[in-house]
């Protein structure tokens, strides 16, 4: 499983903004990264952007790309863009991260699903398919269908190849694609991209004046520029050496360019000189190098088929696209490790933990557990590494507390030092911490939800403490990607299994109890229970998950797959000869072959769950498997057998005294007889 689904946590709240909301404000838009509170500069890409979307499209969405280096402020543009341009959009704006901090690649399946879920909460999510990255996987099918006819704005974050867009590019003009990336997005027809470098030496000063200090920049222009110059003039860069210098105070800003040029010359492994400086040819040079690599090159063959045809939307590479690679001479890397290195132990360490953070997205409850410390103290912690620029704000939960994100851009670099600096003991302790406290709050929340349940875990401190069942829904939901996310990293790592076990059962109790348990979660989680199983040589359990997982494909009307479930359960079921886990293994089969219409089949299956039914003395499973076997004789045109077994179901009803049961199957019976009456 892909760890660390890169993406916001789902709201509760719909894509309608309610009667409170002010007039004309446009849904989804609280679910978009807060973004810096200082955005200088990139007038010309906004307008390039902007004039892009005002161009009539015909035929699908149409798609705009945003590429830059890591750490160019695309994401942060991007979102600029969607909250000037979201009135044009009145159904609402989407997002989702397609690539996870640590550079995996997020299946379109999934970013589908989320979409789906902003778009309509209330909507019912359909389960996996066979296919994970084609336009006919059901999720991205539904995504594309319940597109048409809206104008909506997805802004589909850090995309590694043109295969993640295109199942979920809809036959609908009027949504458009905003997809930020890195490098080359190759593939994509009938796109101009709009390509970051750095900005210009205004906004650079801008930038740092807003963020240091102006008396302190403007004191000192040439060193603010020469720090802009030393940093590429790349946002991310010149944020984290605002955060040195306000750690510094009394540090020039000359002092500061000078510093970076000394860290930069170690990471490249040759020192560098004070006072040297890059010349501008070579400045030119290295920018004309970033702007390379972030350009898309142009489609190898021109389009063969007309634009309406959706094959020629697209042309996805053969394979994904890998995460660009961040140098370890690049300003942002020796911005980082300068910064990194001012701060205090706990605040270094509580940065390498929240790697360990499920999509690296944490809050006070989560921190608290991976660092070992109070929630007041994670929460100054986090805000404190936030106001240095190496936290991004993340929309607030349901209630309130603040979250953080990991920037992408910094996790490989963190991962790196939490490896060299934390022992393996400490990192699986963290781990560990951090499930436990899933666990309770989990077992906290289904305890308020519902008492009658039984008592949940031991009461957590009043920082950590869920307030009532509404508080305890709205968590539940509001943290419930997350929640699977930290799970499916656990048991992808497979040394946690125990808590990750734990933390799954009090899944399947919580979320059902919420009224928003959307069926692919609880297909997520058996799916998860499977695979521990499997791990540890435990079949009853393997067969149990899935008798579960095709009850979920059941319901969703997908007997053919539902009968693959069955028919492995039976596998495992027998192997450790467990009748009763057969019998349901059979009868749910059987039930897949009457659904697909073959009631030779049905009436086979039926009657060998029948018989191991009536071996374990399972009068009442006996009755209704008498009853179905007749059914089966129906539809064969069999009516004296059918006959034959609805008499057998009424005398076993008849010694259980189940009236209610007798008067249905002999309803049965009687419709039976009236047919063969008439004739047939």
């Amino acid at each position: 499983m892909t760890s660390g689904v890169g993406r916001v946590a789902r709201k509760t709240a719909t894509m309608d903004p309610g009667p409170g909301a002010p007039a004309g404000a446009v849904p989804g838009l609280d679910r978009l990264p807060a973004g810096p509170t200082v955005f200088v500069g990139r007038r010309a890409e906004l307008a390039a952007l902007r004039a892009a979307a005002a161009r009539p499209a015909a035929g699908r969405s149409p798609v705009l790309v945003l590429a830059g280096r890591p750490g160019s402020g695309r994401t942060a543009l991007a979102v600029r863009f969607a909250r000037t341009a979201g009135a044009d959009f009145p159904d609402g704006v989407l997002f989702a991260h397609l690539s996870a901090p640590d550079g995996s690649r997020v299946p379109p399946v999934r970013a589908a699903r989320l979409l789906l879920e902003q778009l309509d909460p209330d909507a019912a999510v359909p389960l996996p398919g066979a296919v994970e990255d084609g336009r006919d996987e059901p999720a991205c099918v539904a995504l594309r269908e319940a597109l048409v006819g809206r104008r909506v704005l997805l802004l589909l974050d850090d995309v590694r190849d043109a295969g993640q867009l295109w199942p979920l590019l809809a036959d609908e003009p009027g949504c458009l694609v905003l997809a930020t990336t890195a490098g080359p997005l190759t593939g994509i027809e009938d796109i101009d991209p709009v390509i970051l470098g750095g900005l210009d030496r205004q906004a650079s000063g801008e930038l740092l004046a807003d963020l240091v200090g102006g008396t302190r920049i403007s004191c000192d222009p040439v060193g603010a520029a020469d720090l802009a110059e030393a940093c590429a003039a790349r946002p991310a860069a010149l944020r984290l050496m605002a955060g040195w210098l306000r750690g510094n105070p009394k540090t020039a800003v000359t002092d500061a360019a000078r510093e970076l040029a000394n860290v930069l010359g170690e990471e490249a492994g040759r020192p560098a000189k004070a006072e040297e400086k890059p010349s501008t040819a070579a400045k030119k040079e290295r920018d004309g190098n970033d702007a390379k690599a972030a350009r898309p090159e142009p489609p190898a063959e021109p389009p063969a088929e007309p634009p309406g045809d959706p094959a020629t939307w697209v042309k996805p590479e053969p394979e994904p696209a890998g995460p660009v690679p961040v140098p370890d001479n690049d300003p942002l890397v020796g911005a980082f490790t300068l910064l990194y290195g001012t701060l205090p132990v706990l605040q270094a360490r509580m940065l390498r933990a929240l790697t360990l953070a499920p999509a690296q997205i944490a809050d006070p409850r989560t921190a608290s557990a991976l660092a070992g410390c109070p929630a007041p103290e994670a929460a100054a912690t986090l805000a404190a590494l936030a106001e240095r620029e190496l936290l991004g704000e993340e929309p607030p939960a349901a209630d309130g507390t603040p979250r953080y994100r990991v920037p992408g851009r910094l996790y490989p670099r963190l991962v790196r030092l939490r490896e060299q600096e934390d022992r393996p003991a400490e990192t699986e302790l963290a781990r560990a911490r951090l499930l436990e406290r899933l666990v309770r709050l989990t077992e906290s929340a289904r305890a308020l939800l519902d008492p009658s349940a039984g008592p949940g875990a031991d009461p957590l401190p009043v920082a950590l403490r869920l307030r009532s069942a509404a508080h305890a829904r709205e968590w539940l939901l509001g943290e419930r990607d997350l929640l699977l996310d930290a799970v499916g990293d656990a048991i992808g790592q497979g040394d946690l299994d125990g808590s990750a076990g734990r933390l799954v059962t009090a899944l399947l109790r919580a979320l059902p109890l919420t009224g928003g348990a959307a069926p692919a979660d609880l297909y997520r989680l058996h799916e998860l229970v499977l695979t521990v199983a499997e791990r540890h040589g435990k079949p009853r359990r393997a067969s149990a998950a899935l008798l579960n997982l095709g009850d979920l494909q059941a319901a969703a009307g997908r007997w053919e797959q539902a009968g693959t479930h069955y028919r492995a359960a039976l596998e495992h079921a027998r192997s450790v000869g467990d009748e009763p886990l057969c019998a349901r293994a059979l009868e749910g089969a059987a039930g897949c072959h009457r659904a697909l219409g073959d009631a030779v089949r049905a009436a086979d299956w039926y009657g060998r769950a029948l018989g191991l039914r009536q071996s374990l003395g399972d009068h009442a499973s006996e009755a209704r498997l008498l009853a179905r076997v007749a059914e089966a004789h129906t539809a064969q045109r069999r009516f004296e057998e059918a006959e034959r077994e609805y008499r057998a179901a009424l005398s076993v009803l008849r010694r259980l005294g189940d009236e209610r049961g007798r008067e249905a199957v002999a309803a049965r019976l009687a419709d039976l007889r009236e047919r063969l009456d008439a004739g047939w």
